[in-house]
């Protein structure tokens, strides 16, 4: 399997919008960015442009608008960013980063009571 492009921080800013609205215009990205972002249009272009050139991304033309969708999925990279993070800080040991987040309080009830759910469905 061909691995995933690096996407920063800002352009996975506009992954989110796209994975949760395509196809999706040019305009409606930057519509919904400038809410939550204080970058401007043109910014937010640049951001679409590097996807695009990175494969995270494909387009088409209709009309005189920009439509977007995209080639990697939301799961897929989340996925390879979660291994990633754990191979890179807890050498592949999910025990340990556990523990270094218990160790911080960094986890709720609420979050140990999803955790200990999931470990129980898995363990079936």
């Amino acid at each position: 399997m061909e691995p995933l492009p690096q996407i920063s921080e800002a352009e996975y800013e506009v992954m989110r919008i796209v994975w949760q609205h395509a196809p999706v215009s040019t305009n409606e990205i930057v519509e919904k960015l400038e809410t939550t972002t204080s970058w401007n249009p043109k910014t937010i272009q640049t951001l679409i442009k590097r996807l695009v050139t990175k494969h995270a991304l494909t387009y088409e033309k209709r009309g005189r608008v920009f439509v977007y969708t995209p080639l990697v999925g939301e799961n897929e990279y989340v996925s390879q960013e979660s291994n990633s993070f754990l191979k890179k800080y807890y050498n592949g040991n999910i025990s340990a980063m556990l523990s270094a987040y218990l160790d911080n309080d960094e986890l709720s009830e609420a979050d140990i009571r999803d955790l200990r759910r999931l470990l129980d469905q898995r363990s079936k």
